[in-house]
């Protein structure tokens, strides 16, 4: 049963990357199309992480306060792991609070 179902995703993984190869045989030039499919990648990563920073913790404030507390380093430029940090400590002391 394991070997069926990795064999299915394996499929599904190769079809949605060589369906594009059998249908775009020439260099996309529109400048919409292009654009499109380079913030794509984005907006999809955007849209599965969201949603899921609420339902990370018991309490959907203490998610967001930690949202709102890597939104300060990362709009300052800071990196990755001082936003990570900030937002992990302050929905850990949020939970510990309330």
């Amino acid at each position: 049963m394991i070997a069926l179902s990795i064999m299915v995703m394996a499929a599904v993984t190769y079809i949605i990357r060589a369906v594009p190869l059998c249908f775009f045989k020439h260099e996309i030039k529109s400048r919409r199309i292009k654009s499109f499919l380079y913030y794509m990648p984005y907006a999809v990563l955007g849209a599965m992480t969201f949603p899921a920073i609420f339902y990370s913790t018991d309490s959907v404030l203490s998610a967001s306060l930690g949202m709102a507390a890597a939104l300060i380093p990362a709009y300052f430029n800071k990196g990755l792991m001082p936003a990570a940090i900030s937002a992990a400590a302050v929905a850990f002391l949020t939970g510990l609070i309330f």
